[in-house]
């Protein structure tokens, strides 16, 4: 499963700066360890961000979230939604399933989970 981290200021994005080193320090420590494979402000900025994840389950990840120094200071909070993905774009295949989610079957489209070729993950398609 992927998570999508949804962050939205509770306060000015100027009440956020003073915390901004940190909160940049804990997306490189996740995107170290392969957790976060994107991350980024919204525009307008003034919103907030959007994270997305994979390799963890909810529970996982939200106890990631609460350790976001914007969280800690109570200036932002997220809301995680999961994602089951059903195509997945050829040149992201290798990556999502060095993480393969829970709860997955296999890869689709023929027996033993290979897929034909041009076909994409969640690809039910013979």
């Amino acid at each position: 499963m992927l998570q999508l981290l949804s962050l939205r200021y509770t306060d000015s994005e100027q009440a956020a700066e003073p915390f901004v080193a940190a909160h940049v320090a804990f997306l490189e420590r996740h995107h170290g360890e392969g957790t976060f494979l994107v991350s980024g402000q919204t525009v307008p900025s003034s919103v907030g961000g959007a994270i997305l994840a994979h390799g963890v389950d909810r529970a996982a990840v939200e106890r990631i979230a609460a350790e976001d120094p914007f969280v800690v200071n109570g200036v932002a909070a997220y809301t995680v939604t999961t994602i089951t993905p059903a195509r997945i774009h050829p040149a992201l295949r290798d990556l999502l399933n060095a993480g393969r989610w829970q709860g997955s079957s296999g890869a689709g489209g023929t027996p033993g989970g290979q897929r034909s070729p041009g076909t994409c993950e969640g690809d039910t398609r013979p």
